[in-house]
Protein backbone atom coordinates (compact mmCIF):
# COMPACT_ATOMS: atom_id res chain seq x y z
CA UNK A 1 0.00 0.00 0.00
CA UNK A 2 0.74 3.04 -1.08
CA UNK A 3 1.07 6.13 1.64
CA UNK A 4 0.98 9.77 1.27
CA UNK A 5 1.96 11.59 5.09
CA UNK A 6 2.04 15.13 5.40
CA UNK A 7 4.58 16.60 8.22
CA UNK A 8 2.86 20.08 9.06
CA UNK A 9 5.14 22.99 8.42
CA UNK A 10 7.42 24.24 11.16
CA UNK A 11 6.79 26.88 13.40
CA UNK A 12 10.09 28.86 13.01
CA UNK A 13 11.48 31.72 13.53
CA UNK A 14 10.62 32.30 17.30
CA UNK A 15 13.69 32.58 19.68
CA UNK A 16 13.29 32.65 23.38
CA UNK A 17 16.98 34.06 25.12
CA UNK A 18 15.87 32.16 28.45
CA UNK A 19 17.36 29.15 30.39
CA UNK A 20 16.46 26.45 28.98
CA UNK A 21 16.17 23.30 30.96
CA UNK A 22 17.16 19.70 29.71
CA UNK A 23 13.80 17.84 29.63
CA UNK A 24 14.76 15.31 26.61
CA UNK A 25 14.23 11.54 26.71
CA UNK A 26 16.59 9.31 27.02
CA UNK A 27 18.89 7.59 24.58
CA UNK A 28 16.50 4.31 24.47
CA UNK A 29 17.44 1.02 24.53
CA UNK A 30 17.36 1.08 20.20
CA UNK A 31 16.08 -1.61 18.09
CA UNK A 32 18.33 -4.32 16.61
CA UNK A 33 17.32 -3.34 13.33
CA UNK A 34 19.56 -2.57 10.42
CA UNK A 35 18.55 0.24 7.80
CA UNK A 36 19.96 0.83 4.54
CA UNK A 37 19.11 4.06 3.35
CA UNK A 38 20.47 5.19 -0.16
CA UNK A 39 21.54 8.52 -1.08
CA UNK A 40 22.54 10.62 -4.21
CA UNK A 41 25.08 12.94 -2.54
CA UNK A 42 28.88 11.81 -3.54
CA UNK A 43 31.31 12.46 -0.76
CA UNK A 44 34.48 13.48 -2.49
CA UNK A 45 38.29 13.68 -1.10
CA UNK A 46 40.16 16.20 -3.78
CA UNK A 47 43.41 18.34 -3.81
CA UNK A 48 40.90 21.28 -3.31
CA UNK A 49 38.55 19.38 -0.72
CA UNK A 50 40.94 16.97 0.95
CA UNK A 51 39.03 17.21 4.19
CA UNK A 52 35.27 17.22 3.15
CA UNK A 53 33.88 16.20 6.56
CA UNK A 54 35.94 17.55 8.97
CA UNK A 55 33.76 20.05 11.14
CA UNK A 56 35.73 23.04 10.52
CA UNK A 57 35.32 22.71 6.52
CA UNK A 58 32.27 21.12 5.96
CA UNK A 59 29.28 23.06 4.40
CA UNK A 60 26.79 21.08 2.42
CA UNK A 61 23.97 19.50 3.46
CA UNK A 62 25.20 15.70 2.48
CA UNK A 63 28.21 16.12 4.66
CA UNK A 64 26.37 17.73 7.53
CA UNK A 65 23.85 15.29 7.60
CA UNK A 66 26.82 12.41 8.80
CA UNK A 67 28.02 14.87 10.89
CA UNK A 68 25.06 15.72 12.40
CA UNK A 69 25.13 11.20 13.37
CA UNK A 70 28.62 11.24 14.57
CA UNK A 71 29.44 14.65 16.13
CA UNK A 72 27.72 16.17 19.53
CA UNK A 73 26.39 19.67 19.59
CA UNK A 74 25.16 21.66 22.67
CA UNK A 75 21.84 22.29 21.11
CA UNK A 76 19.84 20.38 18.86
CA UNK A 77 17.11 20.94 16.27
CA UNK A 78 14.10 19.93 17.74
CA UNK A 79 12.52 16.73 15.34
CA UNK A 80 9.51 18.44 14.75
CA UNK A 81 9.21 22.29 15.26
CA UNK A 82 10.15 25.13 17.64
CA UNK A 83 13.65 26.52 19.29
CA UNK A 84 16.60 24.46 19.28
CA UNK A 85 16.62 22.38 22.79
CA UNK A 86 20.33 21.51 24.95
CA UNK A 87 21.74 18.56 23.47
CA UNK A 88 25.34 17.59 24.78
CA UNK A 89 24.40 20.69 27.41
CA UNK A 90 21.74 20.03 30.14
CA UNK A 91 21.20 23.81 29.70
CA UNK A 92 21.85 26.95 27.49
CA UNK A 93 20.45 30.47 27.76
CA UNK A 94 21.30 34.09 27.17
CA UNK A 95 22.37 35.32 30.74
CA UNK A 96 22.12 39.24 29.79
CA UNK A 97 19.65 41.28 28.74
CA UNK A 98 21.60 41.84 25.85
CA UNK A 99 21.86 38.48 24.28
CA UNK A 100 25.70 39.33 24.20
CA UNK A 101 26.84 36.46 27.15
CA UNK A 102 25.83 32.98 26.38
CA UNK A 103 26.06 30.20 28.98
CA UNK A 104 25.96 26.33 29.07
CA UNK A 105 26.65 23.95 31.46
CA UNK A 106 27.39 20.28 29.98
CA UNK A 107 25.09 17.11 30.81
CA UNK A 108 27.05 14.81 33.04
CA UNK A 109 28.80 11.98 32.11
CA UNK A 110 29.62 12.80 28.21
CA UNK A 111 32.52 10.97 26.71
CA UNK A 112 33.77 10.77 23.04
CA UNK A 113 33.08 7.49 22.07
CA UNK A 114 36.27 5.83 22.62
CA UNK A 115 35.51 6.75 26.27
CA UNK A 116 37.31 9.91 26.76
CA UNK A 117 35.88 12.57 29.07
CA UNK A 118 34.13 15.32 27.74
CA UNK A 119 35.13 18.93 29.36
CA UNK A 120 34.04 22.32 28.99
CA UNK A 121 38.15 22.63 27.84
CA UNK A 122 36.75 20.17 24.94
CA UNK A 123 34.04 22.11 23.82
CA UNK A 124 36.22 25.52 23.86
CA UNK A 125 38.85 23.70 22.20
CA UNK A 126 36.38 22.67 18.94
CA UNK A 127 35.08 26.49 18.53
CA UNK A 128 38.32 28.09 18.69
CA UNK A 129 39.59 25.46 16.30
CA UNK A 130 36.93 26.64 13.71
CA UNK A 131 37.76 29.93 13.91
CA UNK A 132 41.26 29.71 14.02
CA UNK A 133 41.14 27.45 10.79
CA UNK A 134 38.57 29.83 9.15
CA UNK A 135 38.27 27.29 5.92
CA UNK A 136 38.01 28.22 2.63
CA UNK A 137 34.01 26.80 2.64
CA UNK A 138 32.87 29.97 4.72
CA UNK A 139 31.44 27.69 7.25
CA UNK A 140 33.36 29.50 10.12
CA UNK A 141 31.01 32.46 9.51
CA UNK A 142 28.34 30.80 11.67
CA UNK A 143 30.50 31.72 14.31
CA UNK A 144 31.62 35.08 14.02
CA UNK A 145 29.62 36.60 16.15
CA UNK A 146 32.20 35.13 19.07
CA UNK A 147 34.37 37.47 20.38
CA UNK A 148 36.03 34.96 23.34
CA UNK A 149 35.07 31.46 24.69
CA UNK A 150 35.33 30.92 28.54
CA UNK A 151 35.20 27.85 30.95
CA UNK A 152 34.44 27.62 33.97
CA UNK A 153 35.31 24.68 35.51
CA UNK A 154 34.84 21.54 33.40
CA UNK A 155 31.41 21.66 33.20
CA UNK A 156 30.39 25.39 31.85
CA UNK A 157 30.85 26.85 28.74
CA UNK A 158 30.55 31.45 28.34
CA UNK A 159 30.25 32.79 25.00
CA UNK A 160 30.64 36.12 24.79
CA UNK A 161 29.43 37.56 21.43
CA UNK A 162 30.85 40.57 19.74
CA UNK A 163 27.24 41.83 19.27
CA UNK A 164 23.79 40.31 20.10
CA UNK A 165 22.70 37.22 18.41
CA UNK A 166 19.05 35.86 19.23
CA UNK A 167 20.07 33.03 16.34
CA UNK A 168 23.15 31.89 18.27
CA UNK A 169 21.51 29.32 19.89
CA UNK A 170 20.59 28.01 16.21
CA UNK A 171 24.85 28.27 15.38
CA UNK A 172 25.05 26.02 18.27
CA UNK A 173 22.62 23.34 16.89
CA UNK A 174 25.09 22.95 13.35
CA UNK A 175 28.06 20.82 12.85
CA UNK A 176 31.14 23.53 12.66
CA UNK A 177 29.67 23.89 16.45
CA UNK A 178 30.46 19.74 17.04
CA UNK A 179 32.82 18.97 19.73
CA UNK A 180 35.80 17.11 18.79
CA UNK A 181 38.83 15.15 20.88
CA UNK A 182 41.71 17.11 20.67
CA UNK A 183 43.31 13.64 20.41
CA UNK A 184 41.99 13.54 16.37
CA UNK A 185 41.81 16.88 15.54
CA UNK A 186 44.66 19.09 15.42
CA UNK A 187 44.13 22.52 16.71
CA UNK A 188 45.21 24.45 13.06
CA UNK A 189 45.00 21.87 10.07
CA UNK A 190 41.85 19.98 9.08
CA UNK A 191 42.19 16.17 9.31
CA UNK A 192 41.87 14.87 5.41
CA UNK A 193 40.04 11.78 4.70
CA UNK A 194 37.09 10.52 5.93
CA UNK A 195 37.15 9.46 9.61
CA UNK A 196 35.33 11.00 11.90
CA UNK A 197 35.18 10.85 15.60
CA UNK A 198 32.73 12.69 18.13
CA UNK A 199 30.30 11.98 20.99
CA UNK A 200 27.21 11.78 19.02
CA UNK A 201 24.17 8.91 18.53
CA UNK A 202 26.42 6.61 15.89
CA UNK A 203 30.13 5.91 14.82
CA UNK A 204 30.99 5.48 11.21
CA UNK A 205 33.42 3.71 9.40
CA UNK A 206 33.47 3.96 6.19
CA UNK A 207 33.85 2.10 2.59
CA UNK A 208 36.29 4.63 -0.05
CA UNK A 209 36.43 4.01 -3.73
CA UNK A 210 38.80 6.26 -6.02
CA UNK A 211 38.79 8.77 -3.22
CA UNK A 212 35.01 8.56 -2.86
CA UNK A 213 32.48 7.30 0.16
CA UNK A 214 30.17 4.36 -1.54
CA UNK A 215 29.27 3.13 1.62
CA UNK A 216 28.95 4.86 5.18
CA UNK A 217 27.93 2.90 8.01
CA UNK A 218 26.75 3.87 11.50
CA UNK A 219 26.67 2.17 14.28
CA UNK A 220 24.71 3.02 17.40
CA UNK A 221 27.17 4.31 19.78
CA UNK A 222 27.28 3.10 23.19
CA UNK A 223 28.64 6.09 24.75
CA UNK A 224 26.16 8.58 23.88
CA UNK A 225 24.52 10.61 26.19
CA UNK A 226 22.13 12.92 24.93
CA UNK A 227 18.29 13.30 24.20
CA UNK A 228 17.92 11.26 21.15
CA UNK A 229 16.51 8.00 21.40
CA UNK A 230 18.00 5.55 18.41
CA UNK A 231 16.36 2.77 16.89
CA UNK A 232 17.97 0.92 14.98
CA UNK A 233 21.42 -0.17 15.58
CA UNK A 234 23.09 0.27 12.49
CA UNK A 235 22.23 2.14 9.49
CA UNK A 236 24.18 1.66 5.88
CA UNK A 237 24.21 4.66 3.99
CA UNK A 238 25.02 3.97 0.43
CA UNK A 239 26.19 6.31 -2.49
CA UNK A 240 24.25 5.98 -5.82
CA UNK A 241 25.21 7.75 -9.26
CA UNK A 242 22.18 9.16 -10.06
CA UNK A 243 18.71 8.64 -8.92
CA UNK A 244 17.24 5.76 -11.34
CA UNK A 245 20.11 3.74 -9.72
CA UNK A 246 19.34 4.44 -6.20
CA UNK A 247 15.28 3.73 -7.56
CA UNK A 248 16.33 0.21 -8.60
CA UNK A 249 18.19 -0.61 -5.50
CA UNK A 250 14.81 0.49 -3.46
CA UNK A 251 12.74 -2.05 -6.20
CA UNK A 252 15.38 -4.84 -5.35
CA UNK A 253 15.73 -4.25 -1.74
CA UNK A 254 18.74 -3.51 -1.42
CA UNK A 255 18.46 -0.26 0.03
CA UNK A 256 14.95 0.65 2.89
CA UNK A 257 15.06 4.28 2.32
CA UNK A 258 15.25 6.56 -0.63
CA UNK A 259 16.38 10.51 0.52
CA UNK A 260 17.95 13.01 -1.40
CA UNK A 261 17.82 13.56 -4.57
CA UNK A 262 15.21 11.61 -5.88
CA UNK A 263 13.98 12.75 -10.09
CA UNK A 264 10.63 14.09 -10.21
CA UNK A 265 9.43 11.49 -12.29
CA UNK A 266 10.24 9.52 -9.37
CA UNK A 267 8.48 11.27 -6.91
CA UNK A 268 5.33 11.46 -9.25
CA UNK A 269 5.28 7.72 -9.42
CA UNK A 270 5.43 6.67 -6.34
CA UNK A 271 2.78 10.20 -5.23
CA UNK A 272 0.50 8.02 -7.77
CA UNK A 273 0.79 4.92 -5.84
CA UNK A 274 2.26 3.08 -8.66
CA UNK A 275 4.38 1.16 -6.18
CA UNK A 276 3.02 -0.96 -3.69
CA UNK A 277 5.91 -1.31 -1.97
CA UNK A 278 7.01 1.86 -1.20
CA UNK A 279 5.98 4.72 0.61
CA UNK A 280 6.07 8.35 -0.39
CA UNK A 281 6.52 10.80 2.80
CA UNK A 282 6.50 14.26 1.46
CA UNK A 283 7.80 17.06 4.24
CA UNK A 284 7.42 21.01 4.09
CA UNK A 285 10.66 22.07 2.73
CA UNK A 286 12.94 25.23 3.13
CA UNK A 287 15.34 24.17 -0.09
CA UNK A 288 15.83 27.27 -2.39
CA UNK A 289 17.75 27.72 -5.91
CA UNK A 290 19.13 30.27 -6.96
CA UNK A 291 21.49 32.06 -9.78
CA UNK A 292 24.94 33.58 -8.17
CA UNK A 293 26.87 36.32 -9.94
CA UNK A 294 30.61 37.06 -9.65
CA UNK A 295 29.50 41.18 -9.61
CA UNK A 296 33.29 41.42 -10.94
CA UNK A 297 32.96 39.76 -13.79
CA UNK A 298 32.49 41.80 -16.57
CA UNK A 299 29.48 40.14 -18.10
CA UNK A 300 27.24 40.93 -15.61
CA UNK A 301 29.09 43.66 -13.48
CA UNK A 302 26.93 46.31 -14.56
CA UNK A 303 24.01 46.05 -12.12
CA UNK A 304 21.56 46.58 -15.80
CA UNK A 305 22.09 42.96 -16.71
CA UNK A 306 21.43 41.38 -13.72
CA UNK A 307 18.55 43.19 -13.42
CA UNK A 308 17.47 42.11 -16.79
CA UNK A 309 17.92 38.81 -16.24
CA UNK A 310 15.43 39.02 -13.03
CA UNK A 311 13.10 41.22 -15.72
CA UNK A 312 13.01 37.73 -18.04
CA UNK A 313 13.32 34.80 -15.98
CA UNK A 314 9.75 32.75 -15.88
CA UNK A 315 9.99 31.15 -12.61
CA UNK A 316 6.36 29.94 -13.25
CA UNK A 317 7.37 27.99 -16.69
CA UNK A 318 10.65 26.31 -15.05
CA UNK A 319 8.54 25.33 -11.92
CA UNK A 320 5.62 23.67 -13.98
CA UNK A 321 7.97 21.64 -16.88
CA UNK A 322 10.16 20.61 -14.65
CA UNK A 323 9.34 20.20 -11.22
CA UNK A 324 5.36 20.21 -10.76
CA UNK A 325 3.62 20.59 -7.57
CA UNK A 326 7.16 19.66 -6.11
CA UNK A 327 8.24 23.23 -5.83
CA UNK A 328 6.55 27.38 -6.56
CA UNK A 329 8.23 30.54 -7.27
CA UNK A 330 10.48 32.09 -5.17
CA UNK A 331 10.33 36.21 -5.06
CA UNK A 332 13.56 36.50 -2.18
CA UNK A 333 15.77 34.50 -0.98
CA UNK A 334 13.67 34.17 2.00
CA UNK A 335 11.41 31.41 1.63
CA UNK A 336 7.93 32.01 1.57
CA UNK A 337 6.93 30.26 5.16
CA UNK A 338 9.72 31.99 6.81
CA UNK A 339 9.13 34.41 9.51
CA UNK A 340 10.09 37.67 7.85
CA UNK A 341 10.16 37.02 3.92
CA UNK A 342 8.92 40.02 1.26
CA UNK A 343 8.23 39.11 -1.87
CA UNK A 344 11.05 42.08 -3.20
CA UNK A 345 12.14 40.34 -6.58
CA UNK A 346 8.21 40.43 -7.50
CA UNK A 347 7.00 43.82 -5.99
CA UNK A 348 10.10 45.07 -8.07
CA UNK A 349 9.85 43.23 -11.22
CA UNK A 350 5.90 41.90 -11.50
CA UNK A 351 5.89 39.57 -14.60
CA UNK A 352 8.07 38.63 -16.98
CA UNK A 353 8.46 41.25 -19.36
CA UNK A 354 11.28 42.00 -22.71
CA UNK A 355 10.40 45.30 -23.20
CA UNK A 356 11.04 46.56 -19.41
CA UNK A 357 14.32 43.96 -19.61
CA UNK A 358 15.47 45.79 -22.65
CA UNK A 359 14.45 49.59 -21.42
CA UNK A 360 16.86 48.68 -18.40
CA UNK A 361 19.85 47.81 -20.47
CA UNK A 362 19.40 50.73 -23.25
CA UNK A 363 19.47 53.33 -20.52
CA UNK A 364 22.83 51.75 -19.34
CA UNK A 365 23.85 51.44 -22.67
CA UNK A 366 24.94 47.71 -22.73
CA UNK A 367 24.94 46.04 -26.06
CA UNK A 368 23.22 43.18 -26.80
CA UNK A 369 23.17 39.98 -27.16
CA UNK A 370 24.83 39.86 -23.50
CA UNK A 371 26.76 36.58 -23.81
CA UNK A 372 27.22 34.79 -21.05
CA UNK A 373 27.63 31.09 -19.41
CA UNK A 374 25.23 29.45 -17.24
CA UNK A 375 26.98 27.12 -14.93
CA UNK A 376 25.51 24.36 -13.23
CA UNK A 377 26.54 21.01 -11.07
CA UNK A 378 25.30 17.89 -12.77
CA UNK A 379 25.22 15.74 -9.66
CA UNK A 380 24.14 17.76 -6.31
CA UNK A 381 20.60 18.88 -6.69
CA UNK A 382 19.03 15.87 -8.55
CA UNK A 383 18.35 15.72 -12.68
CA UNK A 384 16.09 17.63 -12.68
CA UNK A 385 18.93 20.62 -13.07
CA UNK A 386 20.33 20.01 -16.47
CA UNK A 387 16.38 20.47 -17.48
CA UNK A 388 16.05 23.39 -15.19
CA UNK A 389 19.16 25.52 -17.08
CA UNK A 390 18.06 24.83 -20.44
CA UNK A 391 14.49 26.37 -19.68
CA UNK A 392 16.75 29.00 -18.38
CA UNK A 393 19.05 29.35 -21.56
CA UNK A 394 15.88 29.25 -23.44
CA UNK A 395 13.86 32.12 -21.56
CA UNK A 396 17.08 34.24 -21.94
CA UNK A 397 17.55 34.00 -25.24
CA UNK A 398 14.45 34.01 -26.77
CA UNK A 399 14.14 37.39 -25.41
CA UNK A 400 17.08 38.18 -27.84
CA UNK A 401 18.67 40.32 -25.32
CA UNK A 402 21.03 37.31 -24.40
CA UNK A 403 23.29 34.85 -25.64
CA UNK A 404 23.86 32.27 -23.17
CA UNK A 405 25.66 28.62 -23.00
CA UNK A 406 25.13 26.60 -20.29
CA UNK A 407 27.57 24.27 -18.83
CA UNK A 408 27.43 21.30 -16.46
CA UNK A 409 29.84 20.28 -13.85
CA UNK A 410 30.27 17.04 -10.92
CA UNK A 411 30.26 18.57 -7.38
CA UNK A 412 33.61 18.38 -6.49
CA UNK A 413 35.15 20.12 -9.79
CA UNK A 414 32.40 22.64 -9.64
CA UNK A 415 33.03 24.23 -6.11
CA UNK A 416 36.45 24.68 -6.46
CA UNK A 417 35.98 26.38 -9.29
CA UNK A 418 33.17 28.84 -8.41
CA UNK A 419 34.87 29.13 -5.17
CA UNK A 420 37.73 30.45 -7.15
CA UNK A 421 35.89 32.96 -8.91
CA UNK A 422 35.75 31.05 -12.45
CA UNK A 423 31.96 31.65 -13.15
CA UNK A 424 30.52 34.65 -13.65
CA UNK A 425 27.23 33.17 -13.29
CA UNK A 426 26.40 29.62 -11.42
CA UNK A 427 23.14 28.00 -9.97
CA UNK A 428 23.35 26.46 -6.20
CA UNK A 429 20.87 25.72 -3.75
CA UNK A 430 20.82 26.44 0.06
CA UNK A 431 18.95 23.75 2.58
CA UNK A 432 19.08 26.40 5.32
CA UNK A 433 21.90 25.73 8.70
CA UNK A 434 18.80 26.69 10.92
CA UNK A 435 14.50 27.80 9.94
CA UNK A 436 15.43 31.41 10.48
CA UNK A 437 15.98 34.43 7.91
CA UNK A 438 18.96 35.59 8.98
CA UNK A 439 20.17 31.91 7.74
CA UNK A 440 18.91 32.80 4.31
CA UNK A 441 20.61 36.43 4.01
CA UNK A 442 23.78 36.95 6.15
CA UNK A 443 25.16 33.58 4.63
CA UNK A 444 25.00 35.23 1.34
CA UNK A 445 25.48 38.79 2.10
CA UNK A 446 27.76 39.28 4.97
CA UNK A 447 31.67 40.15 4.42
CA UNK A 448 32.54 36.51 5.21
CA UNK A 449 29.97 34.71 3.12
CA UNK A 450 30.22 31.36 1.76
CA UNK A 451 29.77 32.22 -2.09
CA UNK A 452 32.92 34.06 -1.82
CA UNK A 453 30.73 37.04 -3.66
CA UNK A 454 32.94 40.05 -3.79
CA UNK A 455 29.45 42.18 -3.67
CA UNK A 456 29.56 43.96 -0.77
CA UNK A 457 26.78 46.43 0.63
CA UNK A 458 27.65 48.60 3.66
CA UNK A 459 24.32 49.09 4.93
CA UNK A 460 23.31 45.51 4.98
CA UNK A 461 26.59 44.51 6.77
CA UNK A 462 26.94 47.03 9.32
CA UNK A 463 23.41 48.17 10.29
CA UNK A 464 20.87 45.69 8.70
CA UNK A 465 21.83 42.35 10.08
CA UNK A 466 22.82 43.68 13.54
CA UNK A 467 19.80 45.26 14.01
CA UNK A 468 17.76 42.25 13.03
CA UNK A 469 20.03 39.71 15.38
CA UNK A 470 19.30 42.05 18.34
CA UNK A 471 14.87 40.67 18.12
CA UNK A 472 14.72 37.98 20.31
CA UNK A 473 11.30 38.48 18.73
CA UNK A 474 11.79 37.55 15.22
CA UNK A 475 8.85 39.07 13.48
CA UNK A 476 9.90 42.33 15.53
CA UNK A 477 12.84 42.16 12.89
CA UNK A 478 10.68 42.28 9.88
CA UNK A 479 11.46 45.48 9.04
CA UNK A 480 15.34 44.95 8.98
CA UNK A 481 14.66 41.61 7.17
CA UNK A 482 12.50 43.04 4.30
CA UNK A 483 14.71 45.99 3.78
CA UNK A 484 17.44 43.62 3.51
CA UNK A 485 15.37 41.81 0.87
CA UNK A 486 14.36 44.78 -0.98
CA UNK A 487 18.51 45.76 -1.80
CA UNK A 488 18.80 42.03 -2.82
CA UNK A 489 16.17 42.55 -5.34
CA UNK A 490 17.46 45.98 -6.69
CA UNK A 491 20.87 44.82 -6.67
CA UNK A 492 20.42 41.55 -7.74
CA UNK A 493 23.86 39.83 -6.12
CA UNK A 494 21.90 36.67 -5.98
CA UNK A 495 18.56 35.48 -8.29
CA UNK A 496 15.99 33.49 -6.35
CA UNK A 497 14.49 31.04 -8.36
CA UNK A 498 11.90 28.24 -6.34
CA UNK A 499 11.72 26.64 -3.01
CA UNK A 500 11.00 23.02 -3.04
CA UNK A 501 9.70 20.76 -0.54
CA UNK A 502 11.30 17.80 0.51
CA UNK A 503 10.45 14.01 0.16
CA UNK A 504 11.31 10.56 1.56
CA UNK A 505 10.69 7.29 0.20
CA UNK A 506 10.58 3.74 2.02
CA UNK A 507 9.67 0.26 2.14
CA UNK A 508 6.30 -0.65 4.12
CA UNK A 509 7.85 -1.69 7.22
CA UNK A 510 10.31 0.76 7.68
CA UNK A 511 9.01 3.18 10.66
CA UNK A 512 9.40 6.69 12.02
CA UNK A 513 10.23 8.41 8.26
CA UNK A 514 8.03 11.01 9.23
CA UNK A 515 10.59 12.68 11.14
CA UNK A 516 13.60 11.16 9.30
CA UNK A 517 14.41 15.13 7.92
CA UNK A 518 13.51 17.90 9.94
CA UNK A 519 12.71 21.69 8.61
CA UNK A 520 16.43 22.13 7.65
CA UNK A 521 16.46 19.07 5.92
CA UNK A 522 18.77 17.44 8.73
CA UNK A 523 18.67 13.43 8.31
CA UNK A 524 17.48 12.16 11.18
CA UNK A 525 18.59 8.17 10.92
CA UNK A 526 18.03 7.42 14.78
CA UNK A 527 14.33 8.33 13.96
CA UNK A 528 14.28 5.07 11.64
CA UNK A 529 13.36 1.43 12.73
CA UNK A 530 11.15 -1.51 12.05
CA UNK A 531 7.72 -2.19 12.17
CA UNK A 532 5.10 -4.40 10.39
CA UNK A 533 4.23 -4.02 6.93
CA UNK A 534 0.68 -2.71 6.08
Amino acid sequence: MNRKTLVLPAVVGLLAPVLAACGGSDSGSGGSAEIAVGTTDQFTATKDAPAPLDPAYAYDVGTWNILRQTVQTLMIQPKGEGDPVPEAAQSCGFTDSGNERYACKLRDGLEFANGDKITAADVKYSIDRALAIKADSGVSALLNTIDTVETQGDNEVIFHLKTADATFPYKLSTPVAGIVNPDDYEKNKLRDGFDVDGSGPYTLSTEVKDDAVVKATFTKNPNYKGTLKVNNSKVDMISYADADEMGKALDKGDIDVMTRTMSPEQIKKLDSGADSNADLVEMAGLEIRYLAFNTDAPSVKSKAVRQAMAQLINRGEIVSKVYGTQAEPLYSLVPASITGHSNSFFNKYGDPSNAKAKALLTAANISTPVKLTLHYTTDHYGSGTKKEFEILQKQLNDSGLFDVDIKGAPWATFVPAERKGQYDVWGMGWFPDFPDADNYLAPFLDKDNFLKSPYRNSKIINTLIPASRREADRIAASGNLTEIQDIVADDVPILPLWQGKQYVAARDDVTGTAYALNSSSTLQLWELGRGVSG
